[in-house]
């Protein structure tokens, strides 16, 4: 008996990634409403280090932290025209994969970060890989609801991430507070700014640029010189955003 033609196969790859789009959705539907569920987060608790950290000078300021309801908000927005106008799209379906990874375990980063550290600066990292991976692989077209999003929420753990690992090694004795912020500086920029050359997204450095503007803050009159390499930072960000802008020739 001949196939019915109208039957599709089991292994159709559209519905593969259709179940990829619905996967990405959920998985951010749940990583924005958990922040809701749990206590702030606005840093790491001294406590939970042999060596208590308090207010390392990389720590942005508490306002900063505010850049997370845009994130919410877009990658919300980029979740749903994802599984409604662009699920079997080629461009998103490659990317799908390192995205959920990422937003799936930011889901429950916020819970494990308030008792266990270590296993959220591992996370966080791992997130930031999945991010920036997927970044890579956003095609050209459809920027604002998807490469402009992903950009601004890389660039955010971009920084976040190197502060997670700067805390966490002072916090275990590795070296003091103010060398390691030095340290997690200086990876923070060399990574935003090979990332902002590389993909040319600039919601990517406003996002770096606006984490080093809490961090001038913080650092303001008590660290006058860290704070001004964090402003040059910024500046440097500020630029590559302006860059990324300009209509390519």
């Amino acid at each position: 008996m001949p196939e019915d033609p109208t039957l599709e196969r089991p292994d159709d790859p559209k519905d593969t990634a259709r179940l990829k789009a619905v996967l990405v959705a959920v998985a951010t539907i749940a990583f924005v409403v958990t922040p809701f569920l749990a206590d702030p987060f606005t840093g790491f608790d001294p406590a939970l280090f042999p060596e208590p950290v308090d207010d390392p000078p990389l720590q942005p300021a508490g306002w900063a932290f505010s850049i997370w309801g845009v994130i919410y908000i877009w990658l919300l927005g980029s979740a749903g025209y994802g599984l409604f106008k662009r699920d079997v799209d080629p461009g998103w379906d490659r990317l799908r994969w390192p995205l959920f990874v990422s937003i799936a375990i930011g889901a429950s980063w916020i819970s494990v970060a308030l008792i266990a550290p270590v296993m959220a600066t591992v996370l966080i990292w791992v997130m930031l890989g999945g991010a920036l991976i997927a970044l890579g692989r956003a095609p050209a077209y459809d920027r604002p609801w998807l490469a402009l999003p992903l950009g601004l929420y890389a660039g955010w753990l971009t920084a976040a991430s190197s502060v997670a690992l700067a805390t966490v090694a002072a916090g275990y004795g590795i070296g003091g507070a103010a060398t390691l912020s030095w340290v997690g500086l200086v990876l923070a920029l060399l990574i935003a700014v090979a990332v902002s050359q590389r993909f040319g997204v600039p919601t990517y450095p406003l996002a770096v640029a606006w984490a080093l503007a809490g961090i001038v803050a913080t650092n303001l009159p008590a660290a006058p010189v860290f704070a001004g390499i964090a402003a040059v930072g910024a500046l440097v960000m500020l630029w590559l955003m302006v860059k990324a802008l300009r209509p390519a020739s």
